[in-house]
């Protein structure tokens, strides 16, 4: 079903060269008394749903269920690498050792690196012309001889500042032909996966349970995901040009309406013209 979704949903007019993940985990909360297996803390129980987002589709395509005590980086040993992918991670997977080993699958990765991180530089490029928030682009290696060890090779660090959030990020990727605007732009692309887990939780129902065992847990879980993926192909097939996140609002609205899938989504536009049309007049 995931593979089926990614291929009706390609995006041909994608920002970026080539394919691009971003990963990232959310905590689903359980009640320990009733999920007594999902021990997390002293008196909570919970599951972590750990994705790898295609941002050019906007469909999981990997899974990964554990129980929330399992930390985050530890993930990463689960994801099929594909070669010459970019791999966007925030700062809770910054692990070197699993960083190196994406280099030396021939895949490339965007992260945030931790605060206190030192390093020594080798290649300082010009953006002193960059109008694009691009303050530094470096070839770097690490200052310390724990993090030269386990990297073991030559790093890109990018600073950009965002003048929407009035905010300075550094970056370091290991690809070092694309342009420090893409190293960005495929960052910014990270924030979609924090969205499908907002939108998963509130329209696809996987705060609350029906039955209280592991396997129970696991399969409703895989059902929203499927469920997911299922509204993303029939709008791909039905040509509505909207969001999944918008046909999922619609569809969980009129769930129990007899209306043709087209006929209800052309009733949506107009009502949502009338509404304009209103909020214009009354003004």
């Amino acid at each position: 079903m995931i593979e089926t979704a990614r291929t009706r949903r390609k995006n041909k007019d994608f920002e970026i060269d080539g394919q691009a993940y971003a990963f990232d985990s959310t905590t689903i909360d359980l009640c320990l008394n009733v999920f007594w297996w999902a021990k997390f803390r002293k008196n909570k129980g919970g599951v972590k749903l750990h994705t790898l987002y295609d941002v050019n589709t906007s469909i999981p395509s990997f899974i990964h269920i554990t129980p929330a005590l399992v930390h985050d980086v530890n993930a990463m040993d689960a994801i099929p690498y594909e070669k010459e992918a970019y791999y966007v991670f925030d700062r809770g997977y910054y692990d070197l050792k699993r960083l190196k080993k994406i280099n030396d699958i021939g895949a490339f990765f965007v992260i945030r690196p931790k605060r206190t991180t030192h390093y020594i530089p080798v290649e300082i490029r010009d953006t002193k012309h960059n109008a694009n928030g691009i303050l530094s682009d470096d070839i770097v290696e690490f200052e310390t001889q724990i993090a030269s060890k386990r990297y073991g090779s030559k790093i890109r660090r990018v600073v950009y500042y965002s003048s929407e959030l009035n905010k300075t990020f550094v970056y370091l990727t290991n690809n070092f032909e694309i342009s420090a605007e893409r190293v960005a732009l495929l960052y910014k692309k990270r924030w979609e996966v924090e969205l499908f887990f907002k939108w998963i939780k509130q329209h696809l129902k996987i705060k609350s349970f029906w039955e209280s065992s592991e396997n129970a847990v696991r399969i409703q879980i895989y059902s929203a995901i499927i469920a997911y993926c299922m509204v993303a192909i029939v709008e791909h097939d039905l040509q509505l040009n909207r969001s999944t996140y918008e046909v999922l609002r619609i569809f969980s609205a009129s769930l129990l309406d007899k209306t043709y899938i087209r006929t209800l989504f052309f009733d949506e536009e107009i009502k949502v013209q009338d509404d304009r049309k209103l909020s214009l007049n009354f003004f």
